[in-house]
């Protein structure tokens, strides 16, 4: 069904994935469990040798409000979100990873503060009253505290300590902010810019804190070594780098 023949909705969740198939059944389910009855979620799969896709394609038998977008010879993070924005209906837009590492009883607090009169609302692990929960023998949870620790650490010096987890990836926002804003970027460096603009433009950005933990199956997307974080990390200080010196409008 085209995103044209679909009826509005008041909350779309968005579930970027690949090789979540342990995870994404749980995680949509949970995630229905605290969104309003009028949501959607529409799960972008990235044609998962895992099946992810098949476990989706079967729950849509019995949830009507389930939405699954195969992408065969497309992939990357960024692109998946735009793909799925491009086929919501929802007023309110929410994301997350899809391997319980972002609490799904979260987003009714997200949703909550959208309907209090904020623009962005991001669950925030460097807020006060977040953080991370580091797994004994884990090199998951630790490394990429670690990483994201010092890379928000770079960012604030440079675009503002305002505003604390630059790297989250667990948002929600209005729909109305896409018409100053679209997403732009290849993988996770994406968010840096999204917040940045918006803070810029003059939306009403906010963050909550959320507890995040270790990965409930599968193996993590942003890297498994320091090498493999350094590798993206880069795009994320160049990208930094050049918004410090960008007009923004």
């Amino acid at each position: 069904m085209s995103a044209e023949e679909r009826p509005r909705r008041e909350v779309s969740v968005i579930l970027p994935t690949y090789n979540e198939r342990d995870n994404i059944g749980p995680l949509i389910l949970e995630i229905l469990k605290y969104t309003p009855r009028n949501t959607e979620v529409i799960v972008v799969d990235d044609n998962s040798p895992d099946g992810t896709w098949q476990v989706v394609e079967d729950m849509r038998k019995n949830l009507a409000n389930l939405y699954l977008l195969r992408r065969i010879d497309k992939k990357g993070l960024a692109s998946a979100l735009r793909d799925g924005i491009a086929y919501s209906k929802g007023e309110i837009i929410v994301w997350s990873d899809c391997d319980f590492s972002m609490p799904p009883f979260k987003i009714q607090e997200l949703l909550q503060g959208i309907s209090q009169g904020q623009d962005v609302l991001v669950g925030s692990r460097f807020a006060k009253g977040g953080g991370v929960q580091i797994v004994a023998g884990s090199n998951d949870t630790l490394l990429a505290y670690l990483m994201s620790l010092t890379l928000n650490s770079f960012i604030q010096k440079a675009l503002g300590r305002a505003f604390k987890d630059y790297t989250s990836g667990f948002i929600a926002f209005r729909r109305q902010v896409l018409e100053k804003i679209t997403l732009r970027g290849d993988y996770g460096e994406y968010f840096i810019d999204f917040i940045y603009r918006a803070r810029r433009l003059g939306y009403k950005v906010a963050e909550i804190p959320y507890m995040c933990v270790e990965r409930r199956t599968g193996v993590s997307k942003t890297g498994q070594s320091f090498f493999d974080y350094l590798k993206k990390g880069w795009k994320y200080v160049w990208l930094t780098v050049k918004l410090k010196f960008t007009k923004i409008r």
